[in-house]
């Protein structure tokens, strides 16, 4: 049976999340303070664990970030409530899987964790099927999602997460620039407009810092006055926005594949 845990100080809806939880097959524990998860994490190590942001005293990034000096791949939904684009991104740098708004259905809490806990068997299946050398030399595929459109962006870290990528998100170029000195991505997603730096003055400033990684483009429409000196930069595809997810999914690991070519 699939181990879950469910973080919340909020003592009625930690029950409301173990009863629904149950009735789709999971065993689910339950703790009411961060410190309390914590201990509870590292002695039942669950598949999923959902994770409340605000709580008193250890709030749900404090916990996020212990978690994952424990076990940095463990399946993580951040529930945030009232959550700022701020703190919705810190949970993205600590590598959160997921994160939802409190108040959504409990048929999409219930689809995420469904999601999660098939990744988690399919990882850990395949896991097993390799030796411990093929593991050590095999590479987490790093992607970095620039574009100062919440949803989109927003949309894309979601659904490349499930699939088993290391996504982080930048709302704009100068952003984009911090993280990629910190650990630089393999594929950058690039929104072309946006605010202060656009994606083709990102471009040329990498290209200064001869960045190494691959680049795929998002555009609104093929006429963007920006796309021809976009294009003259080099980078692999160009999406047209609104994004159709499969299609990006496809372009992405042709760019993975061809990177080693």
């Amino acid at each position: 049976m699939t181990t879950l845990l469910v973080i919340d100080d909020d003592r009625l809806h930690c029950d409301l999340l173990q009863v629904a939880l149950a009735r789709h097959g999971y065993q689910v524990s339950t703790a009411t303070s961060g410190r309390e998860g914590v201990t509870l994490f590292r002695q039942l190590r669950p598949v999923v664990t959902l994770l409340d942001l605000r709580m008193p005293e250890m709030d749900g990034l404090a916990v996020l970030k212990e978690l994952r000096t424990y076990d940095p791949r463990a399946g993580v939904i951040m529930l945030g409530g009232g959550a700022t684009e701020e703190l919705e991104n810190r949970a993205r740098e600590l590598r959160v899987t997921d994160f939802l708004r409190k108040g959504l259905s409990l048929d999409v809490l219930i689809g995420a964790v469904h999601r999660i806990a098939q990744q988690a068997r399919r990882e850990a299946s395949s896991a097993q099927s390799r030796t411990a050398t093929e593991v050590d030399q095999t590479p987490e595929e790093r992607i970095l999602v620039v574009d100062d459109d919440v949803m989109a962006r927003d949309l894309l870290v979601r659904f490349l997460s499930l699939r088993g990528y290391h996504v982080r998100a930048a709302k704009d170029g100068r952003e984009a620039l911090r993280l990629i000195e910190e650990m630089p991505p393999d594929l950058l997603i690039l929104d072309l407009v946006m605010p202060e730096m656009n994606g083709v003055e990102l471009l040329r400033t990498l290209a200064a810092r001869e960045y190494a990684g691959r680049t795929i483009i998002l555009s609104g429409h093929q006429n963007d006055p920006l796309l021809a000196d976009a294009w003259a930069l080099g980078p692999q595809e160009v999406l047209d926005k609104p994004i159709d997810l499969e299609r990006a999914l496809m372009a992405i690991q042709l760019v993975m594949v061809c990177r080693e070519c």
